[in-house]
């Protein structure tokens, strides 16, 4: 989709996070759910995930935007390093060495696909962007887990998309703007199917499984989205 979309990449994800919104609000009004929070604490701390979330998907589009999709998705895959550290320090969990191992093995990884490390090469440009969105994606995972026992997945994927809507709307005024009717196509399928239903099942997942189990999971995403860079963009990495 950064690929496919002519549009910047907080456009992208501000039209992302609007039809998930739609979809997601509808959803829970069909089941009826209560969206309202239990707690002030609680609606500060969605509004903070809302933003992290903006940042996290308008950072992982620019990464594609400047260089590939294989580099986007391997430098964003950095994140269960991040989670590797950041998940036993906030729930006073245990650091095993094992995911120690791991976690350095994936980061030499990362630095192999750098060329040179110059702020003006765009494959640099690419990894530096996928990282920050691999670090805030980390962050996500683990403060959903906080929240998964509280409220369902519906209403935290509603919450975060509907904040992050209000945080990018502002560069919808500011960005000079051509989209087509195909545009539009695809960001409903990209808000609707990709983001409404894909969050709401990663949320769910975090009821039953540490955010480190999870990481490793969804690392398999930079496999089958380079085979369809390959197969959609003929893109070879």
């Amino acid at each position: 989709f950064g690929k496919f979309i002519p549009l910047p990449s907080s456009i992208i994800v501000l039209g992302r996070v609007f039809f998930a919104s739609i979809v997601l609000g509808l959803a829970l009004s069909l089941t009826n759910q209560n969206i309202k929070l239990k707690s002030i604490k609680d609606y500060f701390y969605l509004t903070v995930l809302g933003i992290i979330l903006a940042i996290h998907w308008t950072t992982f589009f620019q990464s594609i935007k400047v260089s590939t999709v294989a580099i986007g998705l391997l430098s964003y895959s950095t994140f269960p390093i991040f989670t590797t550290f950041l998940e036993p320090l906030i729930f006073k969990e245990k650091l095993l060495r094992k995911n120690i191992i791991l976690a350095f093995i994936t980061l030499f990884g990362v630095a192999l696909i750098i060329p040179k490390f110059e702020l003006a090469n765009n494959i640099t440009q690419g990894v530096l962007w996928g990282t920050v969105s691999g670090f805030t994606f980390a962050i996500l995972s683990i403060l959903n887990r906080k929240l998964v026992k509280q409220y369902s997945s519906l209403t935290i994927a509603f919450y975060h998309d509907v904040t992050a809507m209000l945080v990018l709307l502002p560069f919808l005024f500011f960005t000079k703007l051509q989209i087509q009717f195909k545009d539009i196509l695809l960001l409903i399928l990209l808000g609707v199917l990709f983001t409404a239903l894909a969050h709401s099942l990663f949320i769910k997942g975090l009821t039953n499984i540490k955010a480190q189990l999870a990481s490793i999971i969804a690392s398999l995403e930079p496999v089958y989205g380079i085979i369809f860079a390959f197969l959609f963009l003929n893109e070879i990495p």
